[in-house]
């Protein structure tokens, strides 16, 4: 019988899997139930998203659009966990449609059910988004 993997181990593989850019690879991380929380105001994509197809459909979908094909890519550079939460500390890097450079700090928070991610927080830096999605 397999091992199963733990919750820093399932945060490592979802954040290898979105930074290919490819959403149908992440959809099966996420419960049906997930909610994504962007704890940010101002920026596209703020705010909560429920439900994992509108996750994948209306929410991340359109924001990886504003990157070149591929973009961003996600590097991780800590995981800790505890029970169900586990913190990641990352940087994003890649190119926007716009031709803009992005290079981003970010801190996630996962909260994982049954092996699945049921509530994701994200945190980064919001004034940088905002200076490059604006006209």
């Amino acid at each position: 019988m397999a091992k199963a993997k733990t919750n820093e181990q399932l945060a490592r593989v979802f954040f290898r899997k979105l930074s290919t850019g490819n959403l149908e690879l992440v959809r099966p991380l996420f419960h049906k139930d997930a909610a994504w929380i962007v704890r940010a105001k101002g920026i596209p994509g703020a705010g909560i998203h429920k439900g994992r197809d509108h996750i994948i459909d209306d929410f991340l979908g359109p924001v990886r659009n504003l990157f070149e094909p591929g973009d961003p890519k996600i590097f991780v550079d800590r995981v800790f966990g505890k029970g169900p939460l586990v913190a990641v500390q990352s940087k994003s890097l890649g190119k926007m449609r716009n031709g803009k450079k992005y290079e981003n700090n970010y801190a996630w928070i996962l909260k994982f059910r049954n092996g699945k991610i049921i509530e994701l927080s994200e945190y980064m830096d919001t004034y940088y988004v905002s200076t490059l999605v604006g006209d």
